[in-house]
C-alpha cells in the first residue's frame, strides 16, 4: 500500500464534532458527510482536499464521540491516509473498520508541513516527505489490518472471505 498526496495539517485534539459536526449525522450518505468534513475547524477543507491527499495532525486525533461517521467523512472526502502523533482509541478502531489507513508517527507529524507532498509506503514502513526529502520510519501494519484496509473495510473483507 503506497499513497501519495498533498498534506492538510491540523493540531492536537481534533475531535469528531469538528471532523463531522453533529448537525449532519442525520444521513449515512458518504458523499453528503464528506461535503461537511472538517467544516467547523477548516471551512476551506472541502474546497481544497483532492483525491489521495493526506491529513497530518497532533495528539489525540479523533477524540470525542464514538461515531463512525468521522472516519467515513474523511475517507469519502478523498483522504488516503491520516498521520498523527496519536489517535483516540475508538477513532483508530473505527478508521480501520471502514478501511481508512491511519498511522501514528510523532516525528512525521512534526516534520511535515501544510502543503508538503508526502508518500506513505505502508508496506515498507516509510513515510517520505517528497517536498523536503526527509524520511520517517513507521511500523508496517500487521497483515490482518493491511487486508482490511486493502479490501475497503472490515465488513467488505468478511464478505469477500478475506477475513474470518
Amino acid at each position: 500500500m503506497k499513497y501519495t498526496g498533498n498534506v492538510l495539517k491540523y493540531g492536537d485534539n481534533v475531535d469528531t464534532d469538528v471532523i463531522i459536526p453533529a448537525r449532519y449525522l442525520n444521513t449515512s450518505d458518504h458523499k453528503e458527510l464528506a461535503s461537511h468534513c472538517m467544516e467547523d475547524i477548516d471551512k476551506t477543507f472541502v474546497s481544497r482536499v483532492q483525491q489521495g491527499d493526506i491529513i497530518t495532525a497532533g495528539l489525540n486525533f479523533g477524540c470525542g464521540s464514538s461515531r463512525e461517521h468521522a472516519p467515513i467523512a474523511i475517507k469519502a472526502s478523498g483522504v488516503s491516509v491520516v498521520i498523527a502523533k496519536s489517535f483516540a482509541r475508538i477513532f483508530y478502531r473505527n478508521a480501520i473498520n471502514i478501511g481508512l489507513a491511519i498511522v501514528e508517527s510523532p516525528e512525521a507529524a512534526d516534520g511535515i508541513s501544510e502543503g508538503d507532498k508526502v508518500e506513505a509506503d505502508l508496506d515498507n514502513g516509510i513515510i517520505r516527505n517528497l517536498t523536503t526529502g526527509k524520511e520517517y520510519a513507521i511500523a508496517p501494519f500487521p497483515e490482518f489490518i493491511r487486508k482490511i484496509i486493502e479490501n475497503d473495510g472490515l465488513m467488505a473483507s468478511i464478505a469477500k472471505g478475506v477475513i474470518e
